[in-house]
């Protein structure tokens, strides 16, 4: 054959090998961007159920508070049930399960993690534990199913590569922070600063995109909203920023504290009662519930749900609540999760952060309330999380704030900082890491390395 009509043949080839080959990225990138306009969805609908479930709550309170001792102690225990009978991997928040995920190569045990069935209990749960009256969020539960939606995504476009599908569960999980709190900045920072080590430039672009789609999603559905509404309080430098200090070494004592707390128990509570936890699971919830009830009925129902309406109205300055609000809502949140129902801890932090910058705001004349309780509500979140940047960010777009940024960035670091003293080990990755330990996968996994000092956070 001529060897001109060779040259032609190959090049025919490797046209159509081009073709093929940019066929199938964009039928996968199709594929990847349709299952961000899922989460999106989900997000809102998941968004739409919690509310239903709170106002049911609030329909049976305002029938009789004392229908809640009944109510509670009920609720809780048929969520435990049900999540140790059928549904085991949707316990707790949902965000250690995501990070786990990330350390796996077992791409069966992952399959079975973030399965579509574990989702929708995930969803479902967690409402369930809101109309008992559990001091528990929706977002922490709505990184999980976002991970679950882009996992089930790239397993059904023919994803096998593991770094590919970490990329993915990572992306899902930023994008259902975006899209259940309006958020898409703090979005794309969480998925860097909880989600992954580092910001690796191959798999930036999956995440940003999603963030960005699943947003977007939302925002057509609910409007462009913000999550707390506008505030406009500033703190100028000088004698206002005595509420720094003191609303992040508060903050930082009260997060570092319940993180400290949460860690040592998810290991294991030791003498009689954890012997009575290990045999009674079902019946120690019913118990949880009813300690949640009578605080509950105590504080006139201001404890129940994710303490969203107060938070807003504190940081809004429309409503007045008890100097003691916050540290019942703590006390609620910290039942809540110990008895081991599906729920996040997002939502309550920040509404126990409002609460204690609305108690320290009283002895803070020089400062704006508004401003001392934004400071206190980015405290004590970072505190709890150990991601500063994530929490500024959070906060400055939940109120659309620019004016007051740096000073919620001084605050969460320092609060992260005192947090750090108390508690060693992240949240999350500690109970990552006891999660691994307990699906008894017996491959050899990398659990998350313990964080680095503030200096190297954000590179992770």
């Amino acid at each position: 054959m001529h060897p001109s009509v060779n040259t032609t043949l190959e090049s025919l080839h490797q046209f159509r090998d081009l073709a093929r080959n940019g066929t199938l990225n964009w039928r996968r990138k199709l594929i990847y961007w349709s299952g961000a306009v899922l989460v999106g969805l989900v997000a809102v609908g998941f968004a739409e159920l919690a509310d239903a479930a709170s106002h049911i709550r609030s329909r049976i309170t305002h029938i009789s508070p004392l229908l809640m001792l009944v109510v509670a102690p009920v609720g809780l225990a048929l969520s435990t049930w049900l999540t140790r009978r059928w549904f085991r991997g949707a316990q707790g928040s949902g965000i250690p399960q995501a990070i786990a995920c990330l350390h796996l190569h077992d791409m069966v045990l992952v399959d079975r993690i973030l399965a579509v069935r574990i989702a929708l209990a995930k969803i479902f749960l967690t409402c369930l534990g809101l109309l008992s009256g559990a001091s528990i969020g929706r977002e922490g539960p709505t990184v999980q199913v976002g991970a679950s939606i882009m996992h089930m995504v790239g397993r059904q476009a023919g994803m096998t590569n593991v770094t590919g599908i970490h990329a993915l569960i990572k992306a899902g999980g930023a994008a259902g922070v975006a899209a259940a709190f309006n958020t898409p900045l703090a979005g794309i920072v969480f998925g860097i600063e909880e989600l992954a080590r580092s910001f690796e430039q191959r798999t930036s672009g999956t995440m940003l995109t999603c963030v960005v789609i699943s947003g977007v999603t939302a925002i057509a559905l609910m409007g462009n909203y913000t999550y707390f509404g506008h505030t406009y309080s500033a703190v100028p430098v000088g004698a206002s920023w005595l509420a720094v200090l003191i609303c992040g070494v508060l903050g930082g004592l009260s997060g570092g504290m319940f993180s400290a707390l949460l860690v040592r128990v998810s290991r294991g509570v030791p003498g009689r009662m954890g012997a009575f936890i290990s045999r009674r699971p079902v019946l120690f919830a019913a118990l949880c519930g009813l300690v949640l009830a009578i605080i509950g009925v105590v504080s006139d129902g201001i404890t129940y749900g994710t303490g969203y309406t107060q938070a807003r109205d504190i940081i809004m300055g429309s409503s007045q609540y008890p100097a003691y609000y916050f540290v019942l809502k703590l006390l609620a949140t910290f039942i809540s999760y110990c008895s081991g129902i599906p729920g996040g801890l997002f939502a309550p932090s920040l509404s126990i952060g409002a609460g204690m910058g609305g108690w320290v705001a009283q002895f803070l004349p020089h400062t704006t309330s508004g401003a001392v309780v934004l400071l206190g509500t980015v405290a004590y979140f970072s505190a709890v999380t150990q991601s500063p940047l994530t929490a500024t960010v959070i906060v400055m777009e939940m109120c659309d704030n620019q004016q007051i940024t740096l000073a919620l960035m001084a605050s969460a670091f320092l609060a992260f900082g005192v947090s750090r003293a108390l508690c060693s080990h992240a949240l999350y990755d500690a109970l990552a890491v006891r999660f691994l330990r307990t699906t008894g996968s017996g491959q050899k996994n990398t659990p998350p390395a313990p964080r680095p000092d503030s200096t190297s956070h954000t590179n992770r």
